[in-house]
Formats: structure tokens, sequence, C-alpha cells
């Protein structure tokens, strides 16, 4: 498991609501729609992040991490293993205090460099899930 049950409430409860979601578009079809309207309905502030940069939830987008103008505190990346990595080294560049690598998203070296630089990190689990289980 990468995140401990701790790593996981402190991402979920203590470190900020601003989460960047990486892959985050309007196609409800995937997974990344649905995880971001169950993180504003815990009130964190989600920040779309796609090539396409277009609102979505009612927040606007971004086609970078560098392109986002203010701080983020979590990086929610929706993102193919093989891309992860690159990724988390721009979440951790652009100043976020974690990493959240999604189900499925595994990239070991990423966990080593993320958290190296000190961020906090988790890789193979979902926020939707983990969050109602906080109680």
């Amino acid at each position: 498991m990468y995140g401990d049950a701790a790593t996981v409430r402190k991402i979920l409860t203590g470190l900020g609501d601003t989460w960047a979601v990486v892959g985050l578009s309007n196609n409800e079809a995937r997974a990344a729609y649905g995880v971001a309207r169950v993180l504003q309905r815990f009130g964190k502030r989600i920040v779309p992040v796609h090539p396409k940069a277009e609102t979505v939830h009612g927040e606007q987008g971004y086609a970078s991490l560098a392109d986002i103008p203010f701080p983020v505190d979590v990086v929610d990346v929706f993102v193919n293993s093989e891309l992860a990595g690159a990724v988390a080294d721009e979440a951790v560049a652009a100043g976020a205090k974690a990493v959240w690598f999604q189900l499925g998203v595994i990239d070991e070296a990423a966990f080593e460099r993320t958290r190296g630089a000190g961020a906090e990190m988790v890789m193979d689990r979902c926020p939707a899930i983990e969050i109602p289980r906080l109680g």
C-alpha cells in the first residue's frame, strides 16, 4: 500500500482544500469527473487540469499545473502510470503539499522522488472512496 491510513487522513483533512485534478474534463464518463464532484461535495475546491483547459463543475480549467496562477495543496492524478511520474514532478515543482495517484496509477520511482522532496503521496487509491471512510 502506497500511503498509510494516517497519510490518507492527513491529505484529506489537514493539508488544504485546493485540489488540482489532472486529467479532468467535461467527459462525464471518465472517473475524474465523478471524483471531482465528490471532492466538491466534501468542501474541496477543484482545479481542472487538462490540455483543453475546460471549465468543469463551475471551476476554470488550466492546460497545465504550471498555468495555475495560485497555489494548490494537492494534485490528484488521473493519467496513465507512464505519464504520472512527470506530473508528480511538476506538482512538486509547483509547491503542492501532496500528490495523489488514482486507482491503478502506480510509479514507485515517482513515489520515492515525491516523498524525498518533502511532499506527502498516496498511490493506487481514490479520495472519493477514502473521504466517506473518515467518518
